[in-house]
């Protein structure tokens, strides 16, 4: 690492920046980021454009900005980009472009997360499953290889934006990047090539000299003039602060919430408790805050990591519809409001700590010309304390920060809510009901024979798939001995659910769970006394998306025997040849597509309960009005479901939480998916749900009676705290 070049280019990081047309220089130094000459404080939200619709966009920016915002912040997602080696997508909801000037026409600064590994909750954490097969490919280390292809599209991202002129030294909304993404949370695990791939990293990136500072979140050895930055709840109260005192303090990813899994239940962070700690950073010197997520939004098609629903940050300030969650929003944007109405006295006064009694500080800022801001501190969460200020009392509730832009008036407590609580709320507008609207078609489980490729033992289910389905399945013929009775299949796998079939005859199924990471099928089957075909289905429902060595990770079957007479086993894991077959017949047609319908015969739906890996298909016209729109799939169980052909994620209903109630049942369908009539809607159902339950609802929110309420009667957090940093 050349060191002192490097540590000179951080000093003097001084770009053109353009906004409503006026040229301004941005600099940084120990305190804050510097546009026009001016020390900036500054709010950020993230916004995933691959999580909504180019339709959505301009309204999602525009509450982010009457909320408080200034800048928006966006991973950049690779494997949707670049699904195959040099083969690029920008189109749709992938219009990365488009999502950076829209953000910039609505005046609002951008930060630009290529990383280019995200985690995210995102497949595979962003990469495109064709690096699993680069010869001598090791992820995210000092391995040659990947840091070709890591740098490759780095620089087509960096190249794509210089192009359109949209970083700020060009004029654009750009004005942070960020390279890699919370490495520190395996770097250990890589030794001396782990140290030695994060100067690579950030040199690499400097060198791309796109005018505008780079940060590494969560990373506390980021190189010169790289900022290292803090992610999670409560940065205020765990950030050591940068590494480097010519380095700002700055939070990448205060959580608004957690992310969901299937049976998992929801993360509730109130709306005081984020206003807290995002009061205490900006009181410790914290110049920039990023909420994550501000808009979560959807995990269309097969994008999400294992296990994660397709609801994302459904908590967040604005759902996962786009519509404001009070009083999360509300607060926060009153927050907003009032540290910006003294931002100069705070990054330009002279920071003094007070104590004001046993938990209880002031945070006081003074300029020389006599400007004075504070924020008052109780640290108790049980008690309110009086407190004596600069010659005034204050009543502080508990656990709360009081603002004072004046050092005299208080004008915004995190501990109390004065914006009016919001009540979201689904109508059925649409009921498919009747078992006239619904047609039908069963998948026939393969045999031997009509695979696609064989192997004398068991393949691992994500290097045989390339990620092109979440269904692998596993064939291999078996012909018991005459004295077989009682004869059980034992099945080990670490996928996520597994189905077995013999001769044809669905026998039972089984699945995990994001918190174990293997199960066991073992069900009675029935066998011939000749031979036997037995097909396995594995399912995948996402991709792992975090940890060191994601490219060794083994999926799919590891042990499968049949057992006879409660004690003999044979084994057909060794000494047996497996067939494989990749995907179902449905996918192979893309029978969820409207000009492909007749690629195969659909019958009536049968009054019977619908066997496993049925497709179902009917016809709907689009609600009035301009409400957001859902899926009701709460009478399914899992599987994927497709509107006018885009799919609008995985659903698992039939995976309940502790408290036995599903973890989402409504499945958001952009307004730009419909047409007026005539809208095509197929469901793959895996287990055996009933679509005569499924509806088309439309969602929208009303607003409560105003009120102020303290902090011991705030919205009740889940006690499940989350067990991970997530990126």
């Amino acid at each position: 690492m050349e060191g002192t070049s490097l540590v000179m280019v951080g000093m003097l990081v001084m770009v053109m920046f353009v906004c409503k047309g006026n040229a301004e220089e941005v600099t940084y130094d120990g305190r804050s980021l510097i546009i026009g000459g001016q020390r900036k404080l500054l709010f950020s939200g993230s916004i995933h454009y691959p999580r909504s619709t180019p339709e959505m966009w301009p309204s999602l920016i525009a509450k982010a900005k009457e909320g408080g915002l200034d800048v928006i912040q966006t991973y950049v997602f690779w494997n949707v980009h670049e699904p195959q080696p040099g083969q690029y997508d920008f189109s749709g909801n992938y219009d990365l472009v488009m999502f950076i000037k829209e953000i910039q026409a609505q005046g609002l600064y951008a930060c630009l997360r290529i990383g280019p590994y995200i985690e995210s909750e995102w497949n595979y954490g962003g990469f495109p499953f064709w690096l699993h097969d680069i010869p001598g490919i090791s992820y995210r280390t000092d391995n040659e290889p990947f840091k070709l292809y890591m740098q490759n599209f780095t620089t087509k991202i960096v190249t794509l934006m210089k192009s359109e002129k949209l970083y700020a030294s060009q004029g654009g909304p750009i004005i942070l990047s960020q390279i890699e993404n919370e490495y520190q949370n395996i770097e250990a695990a890589f030794g001396n090539e782990g140290r030695s791939y994060v100067q690579w990293a950030a040199k690499m990136a400097v060198g791309l000299q796109t005018g505008v500072p780079w940060i590494m979140c969560k990373q506390t050895d980021a190189p010169d003039p790289v900022i290292n930055t803090c992610n999670g709840m409560n940065c205020g109260e765990t950030f050591t602060g940068p590494n480097s005192p010519t380095k700002p303090s700055m939070w990448t990813e205060n959580w608004t919430s957690f992310y969901q899994v299937f049976g998992g239940p929801p993360y509730i962070r109130s709306a005081e408790d984020i206003a807290f700690h995002t009061s205490l950073f900006i009181a410790k010197n914290g110049c920039y805050v990023n909420y994550y997520m501000y808009h979560g939004g959807t995990n269309f098609g097969r994008t999400s990591s294992a296990y994660v629903i397709t609801g994302y940050y459904d908590q967040a300030p604005l759902d996962e519809y786009g519509l404001q969650r009070q009083p999360k929003w509300g607060h926060l944007r009153e927050m907003h409001l009032a540290i910006k109405a003294c931002s100069k006295t705070l990054l330009a006064g002279q920071q003094s700590i007070l104590s004001l009694g046993p938990l209880q500080q002031a945070y006081v800022f003074q300029e020389v010309s006599g400007d004075c801001a504070a924020l008052l501190v109780n640290n108790d969460t049980r008690n309110s304390a009086t407190v004596d200020f600069q010659n005034s009392s204050y009543q502080l509730p508990p656990r709360s920060i009081s603002i004072l832009p004046d050092c005299l008036n208080v004008t915004f407590s995190t501990a109390k809510v004065t914006t009016e609580s919001s009540t979201r709320t689904s109508r059925s507008n649409i009921a498919l009901s009747s078992s006239e609207t619904w047609e039908m078609y069963n998948e026939i489980s393969p045999n031997f024979l009509d695979n696609s490729f064989e192997a004398d033992d068991l393949l691992e289910h994500m290097n045989a798939t390339k990620d092109k389905s979440d269904y692998l399945w596993y064939t291999v013929r078996f012909q018991p001995d005459s004295s077989c009775s009682e004869p059980t299949i034992h099945v080990l796998s670490y996928a996520h659910a597994a189905h077995a079939f013999v001769n044809g005859i669905y026998a039972g199924g089984a699945h995990g769970n994001h918190d174990v990471k293997n199960f066991t099928l073992e069900i009675p089957v029935k066998l011939d006394s000749e031979t036997n075909n037995i097909s396995i289905l594995s399912v995948m429902a996402g991709l792992p998306d975090s940890g060191a060595f994601l490219e060794r990770r083994f999926a799919g079957l590891r042990d499968v025997l049949i057992r006879c007479n409660g004690e003999d086993d044979y084994s057909l894991t060794a000494n047996y040849t497996w067939g494989y077959k990749v995907g179902l017949t449905g996918e192979d047609l893309q029978i969820y597509k409207e000009e492909n319908l007749g690629d195969l015969v659909w019958s009536g739906h049968e009054t019977s309960p619908p066997q496993p890996l049925t497709w179902f298909k009917a016809s709907f016209d689009a609600p009035d009005g301009d409400d957001p729109v859902a899926l009701n799939l709460s009478t399914m169980r899992k599987g994927e479901a497709w509107i006018n052909g885009q799919s609008i994620g995985r659903y698992w209903v039939s995976l309940l939480t502790a408290t036995g109630t599903p973890s989402q049942t409504l499945y958001h369908v952009p307004r730009s998916f419909l047409k007026p009539t005539e809208n095509l809607v197929v469901v793959l159902e895996e287990i055996g749900g009933d679509p005569l339950g499924i509806s088309v609802d439309t969602i929208s929110i009303s607003s409560g009676k105003s009120k102020i309420v303290d902090s011991h009667t705030r919205e009740v957090q889940n006690i499940i705290r989350p067990e991970r940093m997530r990126a």
